[in-house]
C-alpha cells in the first residue's frame, strides 16, 4: 500500500516537473506551486535539497512575508493613520483577497502561502541569499484598480463581496483537488484574461516580469525560485529570451487617477453648490430651503443607515448624520473617515479582535462580530449611504433650475 502510494506521488512529480532555465554557468529551477497545498510544501522541501542552491527566490514581497511571518502583526497596526491616511480601502481589499484563499487553505489543513514560508526558512536554515522577489502587493492592486474600467471595476467588487458572502459548503472536495494540481490556476488567470485582460495583464504578466527580473539580478550560479503555478511559463519564457533587462520602473508604478477620477470628487460638490446659487438668486425662497433642508436630511438620513447597518456605536451613526451633509461638498473628507475615527474612539478593537481577525473574517458574520472588522464596514457603509444621499437629493435640487 506505501509502495503504491509512493509510486503515484512520483508519477505525479514526474507530470508536474519543476522547469529548469540554465543560460551561460547559471541554473535556475523554477518550482510551480498551490500557495493552499500539502504537497507543494513538499515538492518544495524535496527540491531545495537535491539542488542545493546558491539563492532562494520566492514570490514574497515585504508586506506578505510580514503577514505570513508575524502571526500578531495586526497587534501593532496604527488604525488611526490608515484611516487618516485613507488607506481603508486598500486594507479592505486586501483582506477581503486573501479571506476566500484561507477558508480554502482551513479546507486542505494547509495555512495560505506555507509552501513559500517553508522555501524561505529551508534558504535561511542552509545559508542561501533569500530574496522576495514579487512586486509590492499595494502596487498591484493599485496599477490593477486603476487599470480597470468602470464595468469590470463592479465585476470584481462583486466577486470580491461574493468571496465574503460565499457559503463555505461551496467549496467541493472536486475543488480542492483541482487545486491541489497547481495548473487550475493557471486555467482560472486565463479565464481571467478573457473576460479582463487589463487585470491579467497586471495580475499576471508584470508581475511575471519583475520576479523575471529579479531572479536575473540574482548573483547566485544555482538559484531555486518558488512562484505559483500560473506565473511558471511567463517567468521560464522571459527568463529563456535573448531580450536584454526588462525597464522595472514603468510597472513598478503607481499610476495617476484618470481624469474622470480625478475631476468626479470636485464635480459634485461644484455641481449642487452651483443648483443652490442660482436657487437662491433665480428659484423660490420657500423651495430654496426645502431643497436645502432635503440635502441635509437626504445625505445624513442614508449614511447614518449605513453606519447602523454596519452596526456602528450609536455616537457613530449620530456622526454619519452631521458629517455626511459637509463631507459630501468636500473631496478631501468622506463620511466613512469621520465615522470610522468615531467607532475606533468609542468602541476600540481589543488585542483578542487582532488576534482573531483571519479567523473572524472566514465568514461573513464574523465581519460584524469583530470589532476591527465592524470599524472597516463603518467605514464602507457610511460612505455607500452617503453616495446614495446625495443622488437621492438631486431629485430635489433639480427643481430649483
Amino acid at each position: 500500500m506505501i509502495g503504491s502510494q509512493e509510486e503515484a506521488e512520483e508519477a505525479e512529480r514526474k507530470a508536474n516537473p519543476p522547469v529548469v532555465v540554465e543560460w551561460g554557468d547559471r541554473r535556475v529551477v523554477l518550482v510551480g506551486t498551490a500557495h493552499v497545498s500539502q504537497r507543494s510544501v513538499e515538492e518544495v522541501s524535496r527540491v531545495l535539497r537535491e539542488e542545493t542552491p546558491d539563492v532562494v527566490c520566492v514570490e514574497l514581497d515585504e508586506d506578505r512575508h510580514r503577514a505570513l511571518s508575524e502571526s500578531s502583526w495586526w497587534t501593532g497596526l496604527d488604525l488611526w493613520k490608515v484611516i487618516r491616511e485613507r488607506r481603508v480601502s486598500f486594507l479592505i481589499a486586501n483582506l477581503i483577497l486573501s479571506s476566500y484563499q484561507r477558508r480554502v487553505g482551513m479546507e486542505t489543513g494547509v495555512r495560505p502561502g506555507s509552501e513559500l514560508m517553508e522555501a524561505a526558512r529551508l534558504g535561511e536554515e542552509s545559508g542561501c541569499d533569500v530574496v522576495l522577489c514579487d512586486r509590492p502587493i499595494r502596487t498591484t492592486l493599485l496599477r490593477a484598480w486603476r487599470g480597470t474600467g468602470w464595468w469590470h471595476k463592479m465585476q470584481l467588487l462583486a466577486g470580491l463581496v461574493g468571496s465574503v458572502i460565499l457559503p463555505e459548503e461551496s467549496v467541493t472536495e472536486e475543488d480542492l483537488a483541482r487545486l491541489q494540481e497547481g495548473d487550475v490556476l493557471s486555467g482560472l488567470l486565463e479565464e481571467l484574461g478573457d473576460t479582463m485582460p487589463s487585470l491579467k495583464t497586471v495580475l499576471v504578466d508584470e508581475r511575471d516580469r519583475y520576479m523575471a527580473e529579479q531572479i536575473r539580478k540574482t548573483a547566485g550560479k544555482r538559484v531555486v525560485a518558488v512562484v505559483g503555478a500560473a506565473h511558471v511559463p511567463g517567468i521560464r519564457k522571459i527568463l529563456e529570451s535573448e531580450e536584454s533587462e526588462f525597464d522595472l520602473e514603468t510597472i513598478s508604478r503607481i499610476p495617476e487617477p484618470g481624469r474622470f477620477s480625478r475631476l468626479l470628487p470636485f464635480f459634485i460638490p461644484a455641481l449642487v453648490i452651483g443648483v443652490f446659487v442660482i436657487g437662491f438668486f433665480l428659484g423660490d425662497g420657500e423651495a430654496f430651503k426645502e431643497a436645502a433642508l432635503a440635502w441635509v436630511l437626504s445625505n445624513g438620513a442614508f449614511a447614518s443607515l449605513g453606519a447602523l447597518a454596519a452596526g456602528g456605536h450609536p455616537l457613530t451613526i449620530f456622526s454619519a448624520f452631521v458629517a455626511a451633509p459637509l463631507t459630501s461638498l468636500n473631496p478631501a473628507v468622506g463620511a466613512g473617515m469621520v465615522t470610522a475615527l468615531v467607532q475606533t474612539f468609542f468602541r476600540p478593537p481589543h488585542v483578542g479582535d487582532m488576534e482573531g481577525l483571519s479567523e473572524d473574517l472566514q465568514s461573513w458574520r464574523g465581519w460584524w462580530q469583530n470589532r476591527f472588522a465592524r470599524i472597516l464596514l463603518v467605514f464602507v457603509f457610511s460612505n455607500l449611504g452617503s453616495t446614495i444621499g446625495t443622488f437621492v437629493a438631486f431629485g430635489w435640487l433639480k427643481e430649483l433650475v
